[in-house]
């Protein structure tokens, strides 16, 4: 991560002004209509901030991949009702980002208003980062504010063009990820433990040998720790697993062992001939496996070690499932560790900070959720931070002002 502090919203003066807020409404739809308003949510504080000290707010989203065309499909409309539902107040809408529409819209819109701007990505613009485009959308504002994480690692023009060009801050639900992410990783009350899960290795390299470097222990599970193991001389029978990936299995183990970080792999694992419903599984040691045989969970001596782990940690930093998690009775390992640290942060006060797609699903599956410390719904951009990527996002907020602006620094440090 580079060093400075971010802009943060409190401190800027926003009454009378047109501040554009970059927000994440790409919504789970069903029916043309939003069928999990999470994110819609997640966007409430940083709008009622703004519309308290009477700012005129202007909501800039993308919505799907349409490719820089316009696609009815693909419009924004569908979240005005629910988000003006939540708000307790109208939503203005605009059928296009910039040009006529949007810019009568701005006009229109008094001060403690909100307007949502049709989908950024209907402009090719948008995800080509051209300037031009950038341009077209600061001119609509006085104010740019980026309440986005999840869009923090694309450098587009909404989340990092139009940064440059006004006064940039990071709205509450931006700062609330990166100051739980940071308090988590970078400046951490150890123990520190890192549990990542999930398929593949070859999508998660760049994490693994970050985290060897920053954490005290490492918990692989999930499938990626098949190619551990086989890189260990484990007989795996034909579990999922990548053979083109054992040398750089063992590049980690033996970072991790240069870094003085323990890397925990399943001691015994739940098998199965089939990957099915209520298949006929068994629990191995790892030199039962038979051939015709893959591995679906972590076993049960596995996870009393990891729980023994957990209870140890001060802070645990959480990505991926330990197996099957989809399919009972192959979610037995996920369910239990995540149930353990759940209690862990409620009884000793862990600090439990998750995120990535399948690893919120599994925690909502768990019923844990709500018990950790922080989940983020983040995906690819919490991925890309824990491998310790900058996010153009968030580099374009980092402190620039003179010092008479009265931007404070980071509550958490470094980010």
């Amino acid at each position: 991560m580079s060093d400075g502090a971010i802009s943060r919203l409190q401190d800027a003066d926003v009454s009378g002004k047109r501040v554009l807020v970059r927000v994440d409404f790409n919504v789970p739809m069903a029916d043309g209509r939003v069928s999990d308003d999470t994110r819609l949510q997640a966007a409430l504080p940083t709008i009622q901030h703004l519309t308290g000290k009477g700012a005129k707010v202007i909501l800039l989203a993308h919505f799907g991949r349409p490719k820089g065309k316009v696609d009815p499909a693909q419009s924004l409309k569908p979240v005005v009702k629910p988000l003006a539902d939540l708000l307790g107040e109208p939503v203005a809408f605009a059928a296009d980002c910039v040009g006529k529409a949007a810019d009568k819209a701005v006009a229109d819109l008094k001060d403690g208003g909100v307007l949502l701007l049709e989908n950024t990505r209907f402009h090719a613009g948008e995800e080509a980062n051209d300037p031009a485009f950038a341009g077209q959308l600061a001119a609509l504002g006085d104010i740019y504010v980026n309440d986005a994480f999840s869009a923090a690692h694309r450098a587009h023009a909404s989340t990092e063009g139009v940064a440059h060009m006004l006064p940039a801050f990071a709205g509450l639900s931006l700062q609330r990820e990166i100051d739980h992410v940071t308090a988590a990783l970078e400046n951490p009350q150890r123990p520190l433990l890192a549990i990542v899960g999930g398929a593949k290795v070859s999508t998660k390299i760049d994490l693994l040998m970050n985290l060897v470097t920053k954490v005290n222990q490492l918990f692989v599970g999930g499938a990626m720790a098949n190619t551990f193991l086989a890189a260990r001389g484990v007989d795996i029978g034909k579990s999922l697993h990548e053979p083109d990936l054992l040398s750089t299995a063992r590049e980690i183990i033996a970072a991790a062992e240069k870094s003085g970080c323990q890397l925990i792999l399943p001691v015994d694992v739940v098998v199965a001939r089939e990957l099915k419903a209520k298949a006929a599984r068994r629990v191995a040691g790892l030199d039962e496996i038979a051939r015709d045989e893959m591995i679906l969970d972590c076993g049960p001596e596995t996870i009393d070690a990891l729980a023994d782990t957990i209870a140890d940690a001060k802070t645990l930093v959480w990505n991926g499932p330990l197996g099957a998690f989809e399919m009972a009775p192959f979610d037995t390992g996920t369910v239990e560790a995540a149930r353990f640290a759940a209690e862990q942060v409620k009884v000793n006060g862990l600090v439990a900070v998750a995120g990535g797609g399948d690893t919120v699903a599994a925690l909502n599956h768990a019923k844990v959720a709500d018990d950790f410390t922080f989940v983020s719904t983040a995906g690819g951009a919490f991925l890309e931070w824990l491998e310790g990527k900058p996010l153009p996002g968030i580099e374009v907020l980092r402190q620039k002002a003179p010092e008479d602006t009265g931007v404070i620094a980071d509550d958490a440090g470094e980010v």
